[in-house]
């Protein structure tokens, strides 16, 4: 029996998030701030148009960490395995982006960092994993209802340093994306 590298994509997020917490923990926390967080700076700033991207990749410790790729390692393969490596990677990447430029626009003075807003893209992409044309699985209600529905409760009364919103984008990502491939709108060639 082997050890298969079962879900390219899932695996290297994973590693390279780990090697980039590893990385913040020997720099003390200067290389998460460099460049694995996204926060409003200059636009001439070159490297705010990478943390755009790179943000997702950036964890506050290893807790922060273990709660977003457990989820993420957990989902991660079935879609990856349903959608394809390359179709899931531009769904990482476009969330990441939407993610970050939401979050530079409307909270200025806030750093954002973590993989939760792609967590939350698969956690409601996986309620379309069996969807067909013009049906919305009950499934992906009720995980819509108790994700995000928690999320804009939180959101309105929580005082922590969660970016709900963040989760919600994801949410809404994974959401766009399954109903866009269950009624076959091409945004994304398969593999």
């Amino acid at each position: 029996m082997k050890i298969k590298y079962n879900s390219p994509v899932v695996l290297t997020f994973a590693l390279i998030s780990f090697a980039v917490l590893v990385l913040g923990w020997i720099t003390g926390g200067k290389s998460t701030t460099m460049l694995f967080s996204v926060y409003r700076t200059s636009l001439f700033d070159i490297r705010l148009y990478l943390r755009l991207f790179t943000h997702v990749l950036g964890h506050a410790d290893l807790s922060h960490y273990m709660g977003n790729f457990m989820i993420i390692l957990l989902v991660g393969p079935m879609l990856e395995e349903k959608y394809g490596s390359k179709t899931l990677l531009l769904m990482i990447v476009f969330t990441a982006f939407i993610t970050g430029v939401i979050h530079v626009v409307f909270f200025p003075g806030v750093a954002l960092l973590g993989a939760s807003g792609i967590a939350f893209m698969m956690i409601l992409l996986s309620g379309f994993a069996n969807a067909k044309k013009k049906e919305i699985p009950l499934t992906l209600i009720c995980v819509a209802v108790l994700y995000l529905g928690t999320e804009v409760v939180d959101g309105i009364f929580a005082k922590d340093n969660i970016s709900q919103l963040a989760h919600i984008i994801g949410g809404v990502c994974g959401c766009a994306f399954g109903w866009c491939i269950a009624n076959k709108v091409q945004i994304f060639k398969k593999r």
